[in-house]
């Protein structure tokens, strides 16, 4: 029997210092906020150093990193005396492509007799398993004397890769090196080669994660043992499925996990594009939830502000055109750089699935060129063809890809011919193509627009987010409601996580330029007269302010080394003038010293437009947290973001939580006091009014003025709102009315001075 929806979840980043020791003593803490569940992020064994578990080397061992089995056993004995569930992160997609994976060195030992050879998702047809890890050309390496033997390993640097057992070393000579490298199952590359020498799957374009076959019976039985083992024990209450979509069959893998573990709640990591929804037949109660954050931000944002925000962006960057043509670029650029591997194995996969068409007879440059084109026409993450062949849904997706496809070719042929395959992928090839098809199709929408496009086009940095629209900030209040009525009780509302380009209450500072564009105009225009301005682009000035503003914090020491490094990242993903592997270090240093004089600039002398900004921010960061707590669904709280939390893109929102601090709380009136108290007194509303809040219906009221959100089952009310008038922009008040008693949820704070 399915249990209860969580409350409300209550995310925690393990490793770098958190581990399930100091998880547990801090239970009490996280118990007293009133949620319901602790939300794990990956437990199991890591690459050595690993920041986030993402890496796992060891699907069947609790990481001895984090304290082991014991140390998870006495943080669910806690858990559970605590009154908390457990939601477990898990990684079904990829391992880490390392040599700390014993399945992988079994692989690289006996090729593809290994047992494991079938559990990776490697390309055997294509040779020998390239391993694109040496620091210079094989040929420099032996000529340089950089590699050996020793105790039946290849050694470059601190790197043992294992040889075959049943071949012998004759002779370690430069020649000899190079027979004995030619024998074995594997080929060494540098590094840079793994733009065209690769036999993996990546996630993304990550070589150093490789993709499992978990659609493979045997492969997700040995992958997911321990996981099974620990909920049958008890131990573990719910699951989140990363990068769902990156699965061959992501429908299978649900029919199986469900079986394996039934009575348990799946969420998956999903972005969901438009009017899209999750598909009907999938085992999940629900995403992890980032249309929920979009929703809120978009709730936030004036339309006529925005109207306003996108003239002065124009006047003073110059006209960026839309978009859609910023995306239709980097997904070019993505599939000639970043994923130009993966497109080489697709040609080669298109070609034996196109031997017999009747469509076309395609070489390699036109099925490169058709497999573009489709690939950049593709509206949403993927489609989902499996072995039942294509619905009625994605059959009409392909139909008009091939449309949109073919204009500017000079030939149509090899689009008709792809096209007829993923329509109809009848034969084995056709079936593979079409799976690696739609895993990259994915990769390439998120590389392309949440890491590239949306580092180039920055009108309106609250709209740039993971599972967001740039050009849709606003939303109507019948699109609103028509959202909110869509909801379960299982849909968790996400507004912040460890991949969010933003956090919540920096995307609610971002959010309060649309309701004050003249005052953020004014602020730039004042950023451009500093000396530091002159060799920075307008187009990086207007993105470099917006981070200032988000989490300016004129009391963080830090502030300036936190925007330096994420001004160095921000430039890198764009990828147009400097790039991780060739950086322009004097381009991202002018950058750099603008943004350490706009902040030396609004320490000296604060503008009253930055103050109008924050104000107005800061209220909109309680509003929020009010909606995301009594929308339908349950609210979900990543560590820390009880207080107030302004942070930019990872590594910036991964920084170490000051539980000391957050415990302090209630013994002052800061800002953060203020949001952890309204934290509490929502989540105990939740709590209270549990069924109330599961069952209500939904509306959304959005005017100029303000914005409502009404729950109510004839006499119960809860309200939240926020005036826009920028004199009383801190002049905020949410209630909640049950029954005939009216409880006091938020208070009023008049502007100071």
């Amino acid at each position: 029997m399915m249990p209860q929806p969580p409350t409300a979840t209550y995310r925690i980043q393990l490793r770098c210092g958190v581990d399930f020791d100091s998880v547990r003593r801090h239970m009490g803490y996280i118990a007293d906020l009133g949620v319901s569940h602790l939300y794990l992020s990956p437990i199991f064994t890591a690459s050595t150093g690993s920041t986030h578990g993402y890496d796992v080397i060891d699907p069947n061992q609790i990481d001895p990193v984090l304290g082991g089995r014991p140390a998870f056993e006495r943080l669910v004995e806690a858990a559970r005396n605590a009154g908390l569930g457990i939601i477990l992160d898990i990684v079904p997609n990829h391992t880490a492509f390392t040599l700390e994976n014993a399945w992988l060195r079994d692989v690289l030992i006996a090729g593809s007799q290994s047992a494991y050879a079938r559990h990776f998702d490697i390309d055997w047809d294509a040779g020998p398993l390239v391993l694109p890890i040496l620091p210079a050309p094989f040929e420099k390496m032996l000529a340089d004397g950089g590699l050996s033997v020793d105790d039946g390993h290849l050694v470059f640097g601190d790197l043992r890769v294992p040889l075959r057992k049943d071949i012998a070393v004759t002779a370690t000579d430069p020649a000899g090196l190079r027979e004995l490298h030619a024998q074995q199952h594997w080929r060494l590359r540098h590094w840079e080669a793994e733009r065209d020498w690769i036999t993996h799957r990546r996630f993304f374009n990550v070589t150093s994660l490789v993709g499992m076959r978990v659609e493979d019976p045997q492969v997700f039985a040995d992958t997911h043992a321990l996981l099974i083992d620990l909920v049958r024990e008890g131990m573990i209450d719910g699951l989140r499925i990363d990068h769902i979509d990156g699965l061959a069959d992501p429908a299978a893998y649900l029919d199986r996990l469900t079986q394996a573990a039934p009575e348990i709640p799946i969420w998956v990591e999903k972005i969901l594009v438009g009017d899209e929804r999750l598909p009907p037949a999938w085992k999940t109660v629900g995403t992890t939830g980032y249309e929920a954050a979009r929703l809120l931000a978009r709730s936030f944002t004036s339309a006529d502000g925005m109207v306003r925000l996108d003239a002065a962006w124009r006047d003073n960057v110059g006209d960026q055109g839309d978009f859609a043509s910023a995306l239709a670029r980097s997904k070019q650029d993505i599939l000639q750089h970043e994923l130009a591997a993966e497109l080489h194995q697709l040609v080669a996969l298109a070609s034996r699935a196109t031997s017999s068409s009747i469509h076309a007879e395609p070489g390699p440059e036109t099925l490169r060129e058709a497999l573009v084109a489709l690939l950049s026409a593709t509206p949403r993450y993927r489609t989902y063809i499996d072995t039942s062949g294509t619905n009625p849904e994605d059959r009409a997706i392909i139909a008009a890809m091939a449309e949109q496809a073919k204009t500017g070719l000079r030939s149509a042929a090899g689009v008709n011919a792809l096209a007829a395959i993923l329509l109809d992928p009848t034969t084995p090839d056709a079936q593979r193509l079409a799976v690696r098809f739609q895993q990259i199709s994915g990769a390439l929408l998120a590389k392309a627009q949440e890491d590239t496009a949306g580092f180039r086009w920055t009108r309106y940095l609250a709209a740039n987010e993971v599972g967001a629209e740039p050009t849709e900030p606003v939303i109507s209040e019948r699109n609103a409601a028509r959202f909110l009525s869509s909801r379960t009780p299982w849909d968790m509302n996400l507004t912040s996580s460890h991949d969010t380009k933003r956090s919540e209450d920096a995307r609610m500072r971002l959010t309060a330029i649309s309701r004050a564009p003249d005052a953020f105009g004014r602020l730039f225009r004042q950023s451009a007269t500093l000396p530091a301005a002159a060799p920075v682009s307008a187009r990086w000035r207007w993105y470099i302010v917006q981070s200032c503003l988000a989490i300016w914090d004129r009391a963080d020491p830090h502030l300036d080394d936190r925007l330096a490094e994420h001004i160095r990242k921000a430039m890198r993903e764009a990828k147009e003038t400097t790039f991780w592997t060739n950086p322009d270090e004097s381009l991202e240093g002018g950058a750099i010293a603008f943004a350490r004089a706009v902040t030396a600039l609004w320490r000296t002398d604060q503008p009253a437009e930055l103050d109008t900004l924050v104000v107005t921010g800061d209220a909109l960061i309680f509003a929020q947290l009010a909606f995301k707590a009594i929308m339908p669904g349950f609210p979900d709280f990543y560590r820390g973001s009880e207080a107030i939390f302004l942070a930019l893109t990872d590594p910036d929102n991964r920084r170490d939580v000051d539980w000391d601090q957050l415990a302090k709380l209630r013994a002052d009136e800061s800002l953060s006091a203020r949001k952890a108290e309204l934290t509490r007194r929502l989540l105990q509303l939740r709590r209270d009014e549990a069924g109330f809040l599961r069952d209500a219906v939904a509306s959304m009221t959005i005017t100029e003025d303000r914005t409502l959100m009404t729950r109510s089952d004839g006499h119960r009310v809860l309200v939240a709102g926020i005036a826009s008038d920028q004199t009383e922009a801190d002049d905020i008040i949410w209630s909640a009315r049950i029954g005939s008693e009216h409880v006091f949820l938020g208070w009023r704070r008049q502007p100071s001075g």
